[in-house]
């Protein structure tokens, strides 16, 4: 993987995904996003968080969970963006794909992930304790990752709207099931999407902490 943007197909198990892969120059991790319900690796919360972790000297993996077809289905039925085993199982072949990177494989990984991607994020961390190093949630519904909380090895940041009261909820039972290190922190007066003045930086900023503090290049 060169150094800079690249488009690439990352095969997993009997499909391609499609991925936007930046690598800057000196990565000190790699971060994995995980998209949310109904949104895609174009999503602009998504990418203004990517380049906030690359101005810190991540490389960042932006990739679309399901293929064009199941997205079609998916719009139509809204089945396979909560099939939670399924994004999971996907998250961590793109783990597995990193490791056979001759740029990425030294490198830490962190999962970010987003609304249902979130509960993905973390079943997939609790699948690959020695290669993930760090997740993160915004907005996430990490309850829905259910018995895997308790499996999961990785400190884990979960940011939620001041004004999500219900997703506030759910993370403060996810947050009771965790067992490794975790931190619940709520972005004052923002919604679920953050689209408030200065919100979805508080979360760009307060993820970058988080990923520049557990990610650690293996010596």
């Amino acid at each position: 993987m060169r150094t800079g943007s690249n488009e690439v197909t990352i095969p997993v198990a009997d499909v391609g995904l499609p991925a936007d892969v930046t690598v800057p120059e000196g990565a000190n991790g790699v971060v994995l996003f995980a998209h949310g319900s109904g949104s895609s690796r174009h999503s602009p919360r998504n990418t203004a968080v990517a380049g906030v972790l690359r101005s810190r000297g991540a490389a960042t993996v932006l990739v679309d969970l399901l293929t064009p077809e199941e997205d079609a289905v998916d719009a139509v039925t809204a089945e396979l963006r909560f099939d939670i085993g399924l994004l999971a199982d996907r998250l961590a072949g793109i783990v597995d794909w990193l490791g056979t990177e001759p740029t990425l494989g030294r490198l830490p990984v962190g999962l970010f992930g987003a609304s249902t991607g979130a509960a993905a994020a973390l079943v997939a961390a609790a699948g690959r304790p020695d290669r993930v190093s760090a997740v993160v949630s915004r907005g996430g519904r990490p309850d829905l990752a259910g018995p895997a909380l308790t499996g999961v090895r990785a400190p884990t940041l979960m940011l939620v709207g001041g004004l999500d009261e219900q997703v506030i909820t759910l993370n403060e039972q996810a947050a009771a099931a965790l067992t490794a290190p975790h931190e619940l922190r709520i972005v004052p007066g923002a919604t679920h999407l953050f689209e408030e003045p200065g919100a979805l930086e508080q979360v760009a900023a307060d993820a970058a902490d988080w990923f520049a503090a557990h990610l650690r290049v293996p010596a």
